[in-house]
Order: structure tokens, then sequence, then C-alpha cells
């Protein structure tokens, strides 16, 4: 089962009991921009958590930036879209940042 009908298929209840969820959405935003750059082995998510909010930090290749944040940055903001709604699942916020 793929990691996004994992989240979607499971209550907020069912979500905060399964363990390793945030490492999953570490994996679920480094899966997603390793298929977007011509460097996937570059591709580094770090996840940053706060008292409200947990912030994912992508870092890519230079040369990959443009194709991660995508024209007018609408590829970044759909990936923070998702992210977003994942983790409104499980009853969190989360936050992208992609570093340069």
């Amino acid at each position: 089962m793929s990691f996004l009908n994992k989240i979607f298929s499971q209550t907020p209840e069912k979500l905060d009991e399964s363990e390793g969820n945030d490492m999953e959405m570490t994996e679920f935003v480094a899966n997603i921009a390793r298929a977007l750059v011509d460097n996937p082995e570059e591709v580094d998510v770090r996840e940053v958590t706060g008292e409200r909010t947990i912030v994912y930090e992508l870092r890519v290749n230079e040369s990959d930036l443009g194709k991660v944040i995508g024209r007018g940055g609408q590829t970044a903001r759909s990936i923070r879209t998702l992210l977003s709604a994942v983790a409104a699942k499980q009853g969190k916020r989360a936050v992208l940042e992609i570093i340069e």
C-alpha cells in the first residue's frame, strides 16, 4: 500500500497510534523530489520539529532547484499542498522549506 493510500485510509486515532509517520513524511517529500530532479542522490530532507509545526527542509543540487520550484513556484506549491494535506490528516501542521 502506498504511503498516501495508507495515510488517507486511516482515521486520525489510528495515525496517532502508528509509529514512524514522521519518518514516512520525510521519505514522502524525498521521493517526490527524487522523481523531479536530475541528481536524485543529492536530495536531502531533514525534519525540524517545533512546538506546533514540523518543518521539512529540502535540499537539492543547485542545478535542480528550478525543477523543484517550478515555473512561478507551481511545483513547490503543489508539494507543499500534498505535505499539508497528509500532515492535516495526522492532526499536525507541516511546512516545506526549500533550502538553496
